[in-house]
Order: C-alpha cells, then structure tokens, then sequence
C-alpha cells in the first residue's frame, strides 16, 4: 500500500511523528492508501515554509499569480475523469457527482484567476482639503484552510484559489476521510507553477495537526469548514486570527408526531 507524505516548503516529507493513518474505500471498508499523520513539529515547519515564502509571493503582480490558477483550472480539466473517479473511491459519491465537485473546482479557478486582475481598490472624497483619499487591498499573510470530507475538491478550491490570488501563503489540511483527494490537488498546484512554500499540505487528525494551526502564533487567519463546535472552539482559540467560518445547523426542521 502506497504511502503517501506531507507536502512542505516544497518537497514531499515525512511527519517527524512516523505515526500513519489509513484512508478506506467506504464501500468496501479496503485502505486505499497510508497517510502520515502530521503533529506539531510538522505545522512549525510548514508555517516557516508559508511565512518564507510570503514576500515573494505577496509581490508578484496579481494578473501572473492569477496566471498560475489558469493553469490549475486547466489541468484540472484535463484529470477531471480521473480526479472524479478517485473521489468516488475515497468518499462514496456517484461519479456524476463527483465530476461536478471537480467542475466546481475548476469554474472556481476560472473566476479567481480573474480576479487577478480586479483587485481593485477604493477612492473615495475627503471631508479635508487638498487631501486625497484612498484604499488598496493587501495581503493577510499566512492562512491555514481546514476542510471537510463531503466536497474534497470543490471546498478546498474555494478555499484555496481566493487566498493564492490575493498573494496569501497556504497551509492546507483536509479531513482524514479524503487525504488523497487532497494530495492529488496539490499535485495540480505543483504541477501549475505555484512557488515552494506558498502552498503546503497537512494531513493528520483535528487534535493534533488541526490544533496546532489553530493555535500556532504565526499564522495570519483560519479557515474551517465543518461543525459548530469545532468553529466554536477555533473562535475561543484562535487568538487574533482572522476566522472564517462555513458551519452547519442552520436548516432545523421541526418533525410533527403524525408525520
């Protein structure tokens, strides 16, 4: 069985844990590959990776970082049949499914591509004289995207695209439930043209590899998809991050006793 490493400042690494995990077909119950579990000591190093590779990244004109996700969007397009069929693998969903979460990924790639060159700015008229009032956008830094197992392609595009387009570095970790799909992403980022250390992968569990970016001090803002108590405890812990967070229990539905 293939086992597969983290992705860090550039080169494809072992967790210094050693500790492995496995991820299974869920029709099947058969492990389809062995992940390494990140820990502590690996998110250090990726967020010295991200924090390095920042400057560089956050001065590249926008319109040739949005170059780069053309790219991504055009491989993807390429692997679309293969991504989708790995997905069903990984996490159950039918094949027509499947390649809609991949064509999500690749519209969304499309879209902010654009945007590299529609970072506008503001101007606006001061209430002083002979001032000259303005705003322009700037990076935040170094984000950490944690994303589910239900949308393995499509939610870490929508993650991912926004922040590498406006000149953001990225620690990316997915559910345990879809490492592959995950890897086989940064595969098509590598593959792209994205910088080393702009984009690194954690995969690992919550408690350990999710903690530690939740809690890490260098790290510029958090973005998480999944639970209302896992966001809520990010909110308690993340400090002065900035936190974005896609929840669920916002659809309640009363069922009546003569349903």
């Amino acid at each position: 069985m293939k086992l597969y490493k983290l992705f860090i400042d550039g080169k494809w690494v072992n967790s210094t844990s050693g500790k492995t995990f496995a991820s299974e077909n869920p029709a099947t119950l058969k492990p389809i590959g062995k992940f390494y579990s990140g820990n502590k000591n690996d998110v250090d190093k990726a967020v010295k990776a991200a924090r390095k590779a920042f400057p560089k990244w956050s001065e590249t004109p926008a319109p040739s970082r949005g170059e780069i996700l053309f790219k991504v969007a055009q491989l993807l397009r390429r692997d679309k049949e293969r991504l989708a069929r790995i997905m069903t693998q990984e996490m159950g969903k039918v094949l027509n499914e499947t390649r809609g979460d991949v064509q999500e990924a690749i519209d969304m790639f499309e879209y902010t591509a654009a945007e590299g060159r529609r970072l506008f700015g503001f101007t606006t008229p001061s209430e002083l004289k002979n001032k000259f009032a303005m705003t322009i956008r700037v990076p935040i830094g170094v984000c950490a995207l944690i994303t589910p197992w239900n949308f393995p392609i499509a939610i870490p595009s929508w993650k991912i695209a926004p922040a590498l387009v406006c000149g953001n570095t990225v620690i990316f970790k997915p559910s345990s439930d879809t490492p592959l799909c995950a890897y086989e992403l940064v595969k098509i980022l590598i593959e792209a043209g994205v910088p080393d250390g702009v984009v690194n992968l954690i995969t690992g569990s919550g408690n350990e590899a999710g903690e530690a970016l939740v809690k890490h001090p260098d790290i510029d803002m958090i973005s998480f998809t999944v639970s209302i108590s896992t966001g809520e405890y990010i909110t308690k812990n993340a400090g002065l991050k900035k936190v974005g967070l896609e929840l669920g229990g916002k659809n309640p539905i009363i069922v009546m006793d003569d349903a």
